[in-house]
């Protein structure tokens, strides 16, 4: 399809990018490419955006544009995911230092666990996009807006954001840098700060949404928060 290839072209671009400097931030300070842990998590990741890409350009091609859109609208999203994106590229050099000098010892069986709960928090990350097709990547009330109620929706308000901590969580372990995580302890603070911005704003613009937060009590942690 024509219309497609615009889309297409500028995911792939995009996912090849963010690869790109990953694989530099993790190389350049093991001093090697020798370096297994990062082969496993730079395969692992770019596998996993290329079949969230082909899924969404098959199923929903508008979805995917809405998330190729970084540019936050509100002042306060634009300051915190500014630092968020400084932060984590920061935290990605870690693994590499890690590995030069072998601060971590990370066993087999964690790497093995950690790789298979960053593909289940993909996977939940496709599911929840499956279930709402106004999933944006930005804050924001789109034109037509439904409240989405079902599935993961069910269980806590936010399940876009679990997913999201599940990946980053198990990337130090998959990374084999026990380090990593420290820095990676951030999100969940971040997560916070992001959410409660946005639940303001789904108070105030989403039809439906008072209700709901009464219904599913839950934000990110389904028992905790």
């Amino acid at each position: 399809m024509p219309s497609l290839r615009p889309i297409l072209a500028q995911a792939v671009i995009k996912a090849l990018l963010s690869v790109l400097v990953l694989g530099v931030l993790i190389f350049l300070p093991a001093g090697t490419l020798q370096f297994f842990n990062g082969w496993l998590f730079l395969i692992t990741l770019y596998a996993l955006m290329s079949v969230t890409l082909i899924y969404l350009l098959r199923t929903n091609p508008d979805l995917l544009r809405k998330r190729l859109q970084l540019k936050e609208r509100q002042t306060q999203q634009k300051s915190l995911m500014k630092f968020t994106a400084i932060f984590f590229l920061l935290a990605y050099t870690l693994p590499g230092f890690d590995y030069r000098f072998g601060w971590s010892h990370v066993p087999l069986w964690l790497v093995i666990l950690a790789e298979i709960i960053m593909i289940l928090g993909y996977a939940m990350f496709v599911e929840v996009m499956r279930e709402n097709s106004y999933a944006s990547r930005i804050i924001e009330i789109q034109e037509g807006q439904k409240l989405i109620e079902t599935g993961l929706y069910g269980i806590i308000r936010h399940p876009m954001y679990a997913a999201s901590l599940l990946i980053y969580l198990a990337s130090p372990f998959v990374l084999g840098s026990y380090y990593m995580a420290i820095p990676i302890l951030l999100l969940p603070m971040i997560l916070v700060i992001r959410i409660q911005n946005e639940e303001k704003l789904l108070l105030k613009e989403l039809p439906g949404y008072e209700a709901y937060r009464d219904k599913v009590r839950y934000r990110l942690i389904p028992g905790l928060w």
